[in-house]
């Protein structure tokens, strides 16, 4: 199995959570606020990486795009979590947001100048289908102001995706996710000076706010060392899209929802472009020269003579 690929694989399971935890958070808490106190959570993660954080001479362009990743991925954070808060169905706004892989495979697609095969091709293809089944199996349509604050998000995670991949072509993933991670922490001192919140919560509130950056977090470092492993953008960034695979079931078993036949439809589509985006195929071999086609021999030794005719050449004429 890839690297890359066992990365995208633990960066759907931990945002498969994440996501589940958001809408767990939705009814007791505002967007920027769980943005906030998630912050927490990304804490451990932090800690661990700041050996990985030192600044090197050759290491600030990708240190610095990995920050701005981050500033852009947590504003997208707050559009998600206030839309969270709205009391929809987390088994129609989740996989609606996740269409972010949208902006990430174009942007990839146009200025990275990536290529796929066709079956990986299929994959982007069956993967966005899938993502598009999740919210058209929604029970009912989702409000104009819903949708376009869902397309910040997608606008603006798909956009830190992009980013991210380029912090990787410079540093290792280890310094993008410690720097991506510490753009959240700004973000986080800011927010309680512009708006206020009340702190009083209770302590399983707090509990699931930490669980939910600490998914976060760990879901991000799992997908920039899919980018460092050599994950293309526009493989890794729809693969991770499909995590309402582990949204979807956990809000129906934990929270009570109901997923229709269509939803269920799009988990079967969904697994089947998982499958694809894993196809690789393996790059041509060069020939050892031991493998030589006969012909070439004939070019560089001369012409062979049939042992058959030599000998015949040979015997006397008789009279």
């Amino acid at each position: 199995m890839p690297k890359w690929l066992l990365y995208s694989i633990l960066t759907v399971l931990f945002w498969g959570a994440w996501g589940a935890v958001s809408r767990v958070l939705g009814d007791s808490l505002p967007g920027a606020q769980s943005q906030v106190i998630s912050t927490l959570g990304l804490l451990p993660i932090l800690i661990i990486l700041t050996s990985a954080g030192h600044v090197t001479a050759g290491s600030v362009r990708g240190c610095a795009l990995a920050f701005v990743a981050g500033l852009v991925g947590g504003l997208g954070n707050i559009a998600f979590y206030h839309l969270m808060s709205l009391g929809e169905k987390a088994v129609a706004i989740v996989p609606l947001t996740a269409l972010y892989p949208l902006v990430t495979v174009a942007l990839a697609l146009v200025l990275l100048k990536e290529r796929i095969n066709r079956v990986q091709s299929a994959g982007v293809v069956l993967a966005l289908l899938a993502m598009y089944l999740f919210n058209a199996g929604s029970s009912g349509p989702v409000k104009a102001g819903v949708f376009l604050q869902a397309l910040l998000s997608i606008a603006l995670w798909g956009m830190a995706g992009f980013i991210q991949k380029l912090s990787t072509s410079h540093v290792s993933g280890e310094v993008s996710a410690f720097w991506f991670l510490l753009a959240m922490v700004p973000v986080a001192v800011i927010l309680p000076l512009v708006q206020r919140f009340a702190w009083r919560l209770p302590v399983v509130t707090w509990g699931w706010a930490i669980v939910l950056g600490l998914c976060f977090g760990l879901g991000n470092l799992t997908l920039l060392a899919a980018f460092a492993s050599g994950g293309k953008a526009s493989l890794v960034a729809p693969f991770c899209g499909l995590y309402p695979l582990v949204t979807v079931p956990l809000a129906v078993l934990f929270l009570g929802e109901r997923v229709t036949l269509r939803e269920w439809t799009a988990l079967a589509v969904a697994m089947a472009a998982v499958a694809a985006l894993a196809f690789e195929t393996q790059p041509a071999r060069p020939k050892s020269p031991s493998a030589e086609p006969e012909g070439a021999a004939l070019n560089r030794d001369g012409p062979r003579q049939n042992p058959g005719n030599a000998v015949s050449q040979q015997r006397p004429k008789s009279d």
